[in-house]
């Protein structure tokens, strides 16, 4: 059996990093497959049960030269584990700042004509290195990150800033000494002395614009986390015991399971339960997105994290701690925004070799300049910049930004999307298959028509109920819930068998009966008789017409009709106007299939397909070359969506809809599918988007760092300017990311 744990990595600087710390995961014996989001900077981790620790995770992420807890949301963050809030970036970047603009004044204030005094240029030029080494100082973690990636021959994007700023400020340093001890001195050696050309400036600003833009990146991507945030956030902290009469106030994790807990108006319910005593309205909008509050009476069901309005209830705890409702949705929400989409490989696999690459392509640039009769400055120059400009961060951020941003607006929507994978593949989906009873239906059928032959209504309603009542299908319940009305005594029977998608047998009073479907009815080569016409009107009509046979007569026809849910014919507007093709799937005659299918205006139909060939059928349509996305109540409908490209589960947050389903629909909307669909095709429009300006801007700013533009514009890139480049480059990608919010669900024309 495997096993899933979610990771909190600290320490995490960019892409190279992330794939480091795959590379050890997947090292572990056990592990089955490691995926690390550099945007949430944390690790999702499946492994088998029993062959692998939690602890060994940790420390295979400490091997990797980084720091890792495993993530509980009912506990506090371990002390003694590093943070790096946006604050502490903050206060970097303006300490650096302070130090870096006075020593920009003393660099370039000959260039600009600024008022210094030339003749005490040996000591500004160790007042610049002093203020440059400060500089360091407040930026030393990027190095510290940079020389731990170099000795771990794992080179990460602080390893190309560490070697940068250190080529530069060694150049400096060593210019800077060699001026003072003097360059007639050397002349008398026969050596000639170094052009003074200062590169401390270039090393600060670097460090500076670095620190910027990881102060800035860490603000935004923590605004793409802001959906599970919010999850978190409904919690409640407390609950009320009612214990003999009495009140406690305890911790909600000491709260046991069938603990009565008493919940006043204006209080969260604490966990999940069943209502004891009292009445209320319960809103359930943070969790379902209903808007009004639903009713609730003893023996009502509860969710945890739900708002009681107006009565006092007491509630017995169902579950607790990680079985609740919400910890599901939490835990959903959370490994899917730890997830990779596939088309993130290409990025990863790119990250992987990008930064030794560009150590290959910085030394190139610098021995090529050299070999060209350029000088050591110059060349310096190209060096630092071409180690600078890159950026892997844009490459590492492109994807994971855009699908934590896609489940978290899912998420508060009522649809949760279990992973990247399910949100790549649902924007794929070409033809949604939708089960009939429980989907497109509420599953709550009502006996409609009663045909007799040869007998009363009320003799052939009690037949058939005293025969269905042993039955668990909810057809079986509506006719035995219609003859409990008009008070009908029910028979006993015997040797009763229930034939799946057929209908049932049993011996009532020695003699045979069977009711059922028309196949049943050839099957046991039963005529219909008198009763044909009546059965092709009713099913027509687009009802369930069940057939009933007496020691091989038939006797008459029940007719049930199921009620459509709500919105189920807006949703398969809507999905035609996304261009999707839709189908019905029912164990149903086609005749009923296709007058459903009718109101509906659903395109294809697929009846009498029996429960345990809905998996088939949806393979056969795959083998069509269908994207097909199934959609059901996450119950019986488990085989086929699970065969399915994407499976859909309907069910209110039910642990077997948690389950079975890549996508759940929290609220029972059928709309929700069409929002899961255009939010996919509407993630991976932004997702492409910033691939796109990642390796637009990397295959742009690298030729133009080792000076391509110099022979022909005379231009050549600073440093500087090139570390402001790489830092908003990411910035870019988060802020296109976030620009998601504005997303709008789509609306019927």
């Amino acid at each position: 059996m495997n096993k899933k744990i979610i990771l909190k990595i600290f320490g995490m600087h960019c892409a190279a990093c992330a794939a480091a710390i795959v590379r050890q995961l997947n090292s572990v014996p056990g592990v089955v497959e490691a995926a690390v989001n550099l945007a949430s900077e944390k690790a999702s981790v499946e492994y088998r049960a029993g062959q692998v620790d939690p602890s060994q995770l940790v420390a295979a992420v400490e091997r990797a030269g980084y720091q890792a807890e495993e993530q509980d949301w009912s506990q506090p963050p371990k002390e003694g584990l590093p943070a790096e809030p946006a604050a502490t970036w903050k206060k970097r970047f303006l300490w650096s700042l302070v130090f870096s603009l006075p020593l920009a004044y003393l660099a370039m204030g000959e260039m600009l004509n600024l008022p210094l005094p030339r003749h005490l240029f040996t000591y500004l030029a160790v007042l610049q290195a002093i203020l440059a080494a400060l500089v360091i100082i407040v930026s030393r973690d990027i190095w510290r990150s940079g020389a731990q990636s170099l000795r771990r021959l794992a080179p990460n994007m602080d390893a190309l800033i560490l070697i940068g700023t250190a080529a530069a400020y060694g150049y400096s340093l060593a210019v800077v000494v060699v001026h003072i001890l003097g360059g007639s001195t050397l002349l008398r050696m026969g050596v000639e002395p170094p052009p003074v050309s200062l590169y401390f400036e270039s090393a600060a600003f670097i460090l500076t614009f670095v620190t910027l833009g990881k102060y800035l990146e860490t603000l935004t991507k923590s605004k793409t986390n802001q959906a599970l945030k919010q999850l978190v956030g409904l919690r409640p902290n407390e609950a009320t015991l009612w214990q003999n009469g009495r009140e406690t106030k305890v911790l909600i994790r000491e709260v046991k399971i069938n603990d009565i807990l008493l919940v006043r108006p204006g209080e969260k319910i604490p966990t999940d339960g069943v209502v004891v005593a009292g009445y209320s309205g319960v809103d359930e909008k943070m969790l379902t997105g209903e808007s009004l509050p639903v009713e609730k009476g003893v023996g009502d069901l509860v969710i945890g994290a739900t708002l009681n309005k107006t009565g006092v209830l007491r509630v017995k705890a169902t579950k607790i701690g990680e079985e609740t409702m919400l910890a599901q949705i939490i835990k959903i929400v959370e490994e899917a925004m730890a997830s990779k989409a596939p088309i993130q490989k290409l990025a990863d696999t790119v990250s992987f070799y990008f930064v030794p690459a560009v150590m290959v392509l910085a030394t190139t640039a610098l021995v090529g300049w050299l070999m060209a009769g350029y000088s050591l400055p110059f060349s310096l120059t190209v060096f630092v910049a071409v180690l600078i400009v890159a950026c892997p961060c844009a490459l590492g951020l492109a994807t994971p930004t855009a699908v934590m941003m896609g489940t978290g607006l899912a998420a508060q929507s009522g649809v949760l999307i279990k992973s990247g994978q399910a949100l790549e593949v649902a924007q794929k989906v070409t033809l949604v298959v939708f089960d009939k009873t429980g989907t497109l239906t509420k599953g709550e059928p009502e006996v409609t028509d009663v045909v007799a032959w040869g007998s009363k209504e009320e003799e052939l309603l009690q037949v058939a109920a005293s025969v269905e009542r042993m039955s668990e299908h909810p057809l079986a319940q509506a006719i035995v819930n219609r003859a409990q009305k008009y008070q009908l005594p029910l028979k006993e029977v015997t040797r009763f068998r229930a034939i799946p998608g057929k209908g049932v047998e049993a011996v009532l009073e020695g003699g045979p009966i069977v009711f059922g479907t028309q196949r049943l009815m050839q099957e046991n080569q039963i005529e219909l008789g008198p009763v044909e016409k009546d059965y092709e009107r009713l099913s027509r009509e687009g009802k369930t017409v069940m057939i009933l046979s007496s020691d091989g007569l038939v006797q008459g026809l029940v007719a049930v009709a199921d009620t459509l849910r709500e919105h189920s014919q807006e949703a398969v507007s809507r999905l035609h106007q996304l261009g999707k093709q839709v189908a019905i799937i029912t164990g149903d005659t086609r005749r009923v299939g296709e007058a459903v299918a009718h109101k509906l205006g659903i395109d294809r139909v697929l009846a009498e397909v029996l429960p345990q060939d809905k998996a088939a059928e949806v393979k056969r349509l795959q083998g069509e070359g269908e994207v097909v996305a199934m959609v059901g109540d996450g119950i019986n409908d488990a085989p086929a969506l699970a065969q399915a490209d994407l499976g859909i589960a309907l069910g209110s947050g039910t642990d077997v809809a948690m389950e079975t389903g890549q996508v759940v629909l929290i609220k029972n909307d059928l709309r929700d599918v069409v929002t899961a669909i255009d939010l996919s095709q509407y993630t991976f429009r932004k997702i492409k988007q910033n691939l796109f300006w990642a390796f637009f801007y990397n295959t742009l700013g690298i030729p133009i760092a080792a000076g391509a533009l110099y022979p022909f514009t005379g231009w050549l890139l600073h440093p500087g300017l090139a570390a402001a480049a790489m830092a908003f480059s990411s910035v870019s990608v988060v802020v296109n990311t976030l620009m998601m919010k504005r997303y709008q669900k789509p609306a019927s024309s």
